[in-house]
């Protein structure tokens, strides 16, 4: 079981994010720009954007980034943006914790639905994202460039009961 520390992403923490951005998806990694544009949506009351990151000591009981997550919301839509999880962490349940973090800002921004694309050879997030109650909905041909991957396009919706996501 993980033990990281999830918290609020912060500018200073776009760095380190980049780092781990680059060696999990190299060929389609974010740019800084992007990261800050959406941290510039995610402060504040007309806030629409939820970033978090995942902190762990190391061996020298340093903290280090171990992952990220990042979610939009409009008009009672969701979007999970990104979740990355460092490949050391993987399998101690992190990227669930930081995914239930965001299906739980999903319910505060009053989200009908979450939506989210996943690399259709990344078994391992859709895993979790079936676990979650995700459903495949279709596909984004040659979303993911330049390497002109297709997404899965999956799909939580809200239940009519008033359950929380």
């Amino acid at each position: 079981m993980s033990t990281a520390v999830l918290r609020e992403m912060r500018w200073w923490d776009i760095e380190p994010v980049l780092a781990l951005e680059a060696e999990l998806f190299p060929e389609d990694a974010w740019s800084a720009g992007m990261f800050w544009s959406e941290l510039a949506h995610s402060r504040g009351p007309g806030a629409t954007r939820r970033y978090i990151v995942a902190e762990s000591a190391d061996a020298t009981g340093r903290q280090r980034l171990v992952g990220y997550a990042g979610f939009a919301a409009a008009g009672g839509l969701g979007d999970v943006q990104t979740i990355a999880v460092a490949r050391d962490q993987w399998g101690t349940g992190l990227g669930a914790r930081l995914l239930s973090d965001l299906l739980h800002h999903a319910t505060a921004f009053e989200c009908d639905e979450v939506l989210l694309e996943v690399r259709v050879d990344n078994t391992r997030a859709q895993k979790l994202y079936e676990r979650f109650g995700f459903e495949p909905i279709g596909f984004r041909r040659g979303y993911y460039q330049p390497g002109n991957v297709d997404a899965l396009v999956m799909r939580l919706t809200v239940q009519e009961t008033g359950t929380e996501i």
